[in-house]
């Protein structure tokens, strides 16, 4: 097993990763930006590495300074996380090229499922189902007419290396194709440096689900089941569970979708934690989306659900540990939901609200779990994902999960900013929500019937007053006390700063 890993990424995973290493006794080594200097993370790691100035072009994104500080500091490997160079496999390269280990799947299978027209012709191969539409990257407008025709409007341009909601168009028309198709690809090109786009049959109002893999380096793959992950807002996940509430209406779905994803993650070479997502329509076909070659933000749901450690697994098998778990030995035990709690504010149109957070009240009791980054005193930068922690609730069945969730909801306090909390306490309660009846197209419809009871006046749940009126307390508590000190230093920290 390693002595030392490197964490090449901030906020709440960071904090998880360190978190998972410090219960293997292993040391971890942070790094941080300016804007980061005094965040949980740092203040928790053994030791911290500046990496320069805020903009992630200039410190999460630098693959040499990376590198570099765990070389200098004695890092035998370097855990990704999520986002920022997690899904690089010039970065996989480079840390292997280094002498490092990179805590996640191979750089050939990172590459080769990075590019959605690659990896929708590899699930092909392998016989899982995909959403009908091209199998490599448009290249002229008539091209592109011709298989729309084909196809039948609406259809769905995606940029071939992208992901959340970016490079993508929905067209109704044939008269918008072109526009759309220009529009998607000049997004593409600024946000993944590849300005290719192709086609699919868009699936009206599916079910997002996606299924957990794990595998090891000797060939050895298992699936941890589903999450459901239909509640989006511009194509980001707001709330995920664990079970899906489609198994119980049809049971033997989760084994038709975990065979067809480990058929994908064979195919690829696949090894370590990584997520094959899936389309499921109204008559329960599913459809092969893409491949998340990384740890997922939703990954505490499957802990609690299936008792596994994530985290500790994928030390382990990067480490070159055999995976002991049959896909047999597997079972899935009770209901999990998460909330991504986010520093924004849902009446303005969820815009990111940075600032100073003068009031913290973490819930917490038996089935919640907060993965949280933030503290107290802490100033929630405006150069990041405005992330704050992930509230999970665990209970022996779904209406006891969302009832304990509702519970840790009303007993979350965040001061000094704005958050989504309150509008997690509306959905909850939402009797759609509640009888499970989930899809893409859930929030837009939620939106729609909190308009009309609004229109008709009326009165708001209790609850959300109940809420709003505690918050008020909160931050008014916050102000007549003694300004917080931040969390003690961990003592055995070396804090070598840079």
């Amino acid at each position: 097993m390693f002595r030392k890993v490197l964490i090449a990424n901030r906020g709440e995973i960071a904090v998880r990763l360190i978190r998972g290493l410090r219960e293997l006794d292993i040391a971890s080594v942070a790094v941080y930006s300016d804007a980061d200097r005094s965040s949980l993370a740092v203040r928790m790691a053994d030791e911290a590495v500046h990496l320069g100035p805020a903009p992630s072009s200039e410190s999460y994104l630098r693959v040499d300074k990376i590198i570099d500080a765990a070389l200098r500091h004695g890092a035998e490997a370097i855990h990704p996380g999520y986002g920022f160079l997690s899904e690089n496999s010039e970065f996989a390269e480079a840390v292997t090229e280094a002498g490092l280990t990179f805590i996640g799947p191979p750089a050939e299978a990172i590459k080769k499922m990075g590019s959605k027209t690659a990896a929708r012709q590899i699930a092909i191969a392998a016989g899982a189902p995909v959403v009908p539409g091209t199998e490599a990257a448009i290249r002229t407008i008539d091209q592109a007419r011709a298989t729309a025709h084909a196809l039948g409007y609406p259809v769905l341009i995606k940029a071939a290396a992208g992901g959340g909601g970016k490079g993508m168009r929905r067209v109704d028309r044939e008269e918008d194709l072109e526009s759309a198709i220009r529009d998607a690809s000049s997004e593409a090109a600024r946000s993944f440096h590849n300005d290719e786009v192709y086609l699919e049959k868009l699936v009206v109002e599916p079910r997002h689900i996606e299924i957990q893999v794990l595998g090891d380096h000797r060939g050895h793959m298992i699936h941890l089941g589903e999450r459901e992950c239909s509640i989006q807002r511009r194509h980001q996940k707001v709330i995920e569970e664990c079970p899906s509430p489609l198994m119980s209406i049809d049971p033997g779905l989760r084994d038709r979708m975990g065979a067809a994803a480990l058929k994908v993650a064979l195919a690829a070479g696949y090894a370590n934690a990584g997520t094959i997502e899936f389309l499921v329509d109204r008559d329960r076909n599913f459809y092969f989306l893409e491949m998340n070659t990384r740890l997922q933000v939703e990954h505490p749901v499957t802990e609690l659900v299936t008792a596994t450690d994530l985290v500790s697994w994928q030390l382990k098998i990067a480490a070159g540990e055999q995976l002991t778990i049959q896909q047999a030995d597997v079972r899935w035990t009770g209901s999990a939901i998460e909330c991504r709690v986010y520093a924004e504010d849902p009446e303005n149109n969820f815009l990111p609200f940075p600032g100073k957070i003068t009031y913290l009240a973490e819930p917490s009791g038996p089935g919640i779990r907060v993965d949280s980054g933030v503290y107290q005193g802490w100033n929630v930068p405006f150069d990041y994902d405005p992330l704050l922690a992930k509230l999970i609730a665990w209970a022996p069945d779904r209406a006891a999960a969302i009832s304990r969730l509702k519970r840790a909801l009303s007993e979350y306090k965040v001061g000094g900013i704005r958050t989504n909390l309150a509008f997690f306490g509306d959905i909850l309660r939402d009797e759609v929500f509640i009888r499970g009846e989930l899809s893409t197209a859930f929030l837009d419809d939620f939106f729609t019937r909190r308009k009309s009871r609004e229109s008709a006046s009326e009165p708001r749940p209790q609850g959300a007053v109940i809420q709003e009126l505690e918050a008020v307390a909160a931050i008014v508590a916050a102000l007549t006390k003694p300004k917080p000190t931040a969390p003690a230093v961990n003592p055995t920290s070396k804090w070598k700063w840079q």
